[in-house]
């Protein structure tokens, strides 16, 4: 059963303008993974369901003919095609409709991506409409981020996110926020999902990411009000003083100003129509 059946416009509102700029990226190889483990060779047609800004979109955009990008948030829309433009991405497009509208008249698409967006929506809905829209040999993908990787620290501290957690918590209270609720966690049987819409599991495919991240504390100010759960609209009118306490936490933490991320592996889920 899902989680929720109609879409929060204040889930992610004002939020947008952090995405690019706070939200740590996929892996790097993420489009040598889809060219080999989907045979994505600059010839067919992507939908990425829920793409935020497109950070999925114009990561894979070099590796197929045309891609579409689906958002219910203006301000994610907005972004996405200023910064298509801007990069001078000329096979991409962005749509702003909610994930429970599709096949929403745009076609058949030989894949259908979902980059941690799936437990936002009905999700028995939108598997079957995925299935109805995937080409003979299409597959739906979701793509997970794992834990922030072990390893080496890096030559900064990292980011104190249990301290930024209790500050989010002092400014908006114990429980988590999500849009107007409170206390959303992501569902634990997308798989279940899948099967029960007629889907086979092809892989799970894991693509590493080595690399240790250099954040600076604009940036990681960003990334906290790129989440849901401390989106700027939540903060009302003292979004002001947050973001200032949050700039003197980060700067006791690193007088430098600077931390060191190790990003996390990507992981594939692949799935297939039966």
């Amino acid at each position: 059963m899902s989680v929720r059946s109609a879409w929060d416009s204040t889930l992610f509102l004002g939020a947008a303008e952090f995405y690019e700029l706070g939200r740590l990226p996929y892996a790097e190889n993420l489009a040598g993974a889809f060219r080999a483990a989907l045979g994505a060779d600059g010839s067919g047609r992507l939908l990425d369901v829920g793409c935020g800004p497109g950070s999925i979109a114009f990561r894979l955009a070099g590796v197929y003919r045309e891609v579409v990008g689906l958002d219910p948030d203006p301000g994610m829309i907005s972004e996405a095609s200023r910064l298509g433009r801007e990069r001078g991405v000329d096979n991409a497009r962005f749509v702003r409709a909610v994930a429970e509208d599709l096949p929403y008249g745009l076609g058949e698409f030989d894949t259908i991506t979902f980059g941690a967006s799936f437990h936002w929506m009905d999700r028995e809905l939108v598997a079957d409409a995925v299935r109805s829209m995937l080409r003979p040999g299409g597959m739906a993908v979701q793509i997970d981020s794992g834990p922030l990787a072990d390893g080496p620290a890096g030559a900064f501290p990292a980011p104190p996110q249990e301290l930024i957690r209790d500050l989010v918590r002092h400014y908006l209270g114990p429980e988590r926020r999500a849009g107007q609720t409170y206390g959303f966690v992501s569902p634990s049987d997308e798989r279940e999902v899948w099967r029960a819409a007629g889907f086979v599991a092809v892989a799970d495919v894991r693509v590493p990411d080595r690399r240790i991240l250099t954040r600076t504390i604009d940036e990681v100010i960003a990334g906290t009000l790129s989440l849901s759960s401390s989106a700027p609209h939540l903060f009302e009118d003292r979004l002001s003083q947050f973001r200032n306490d949050l700039r003197s936490l980060l700067e006791a933490a690193s007088p430098s100003g600077r931390f060191s991320v190790p990003l996390a592996d990507n992981t594939l889920h692949i799935w297939r129509p039966a």
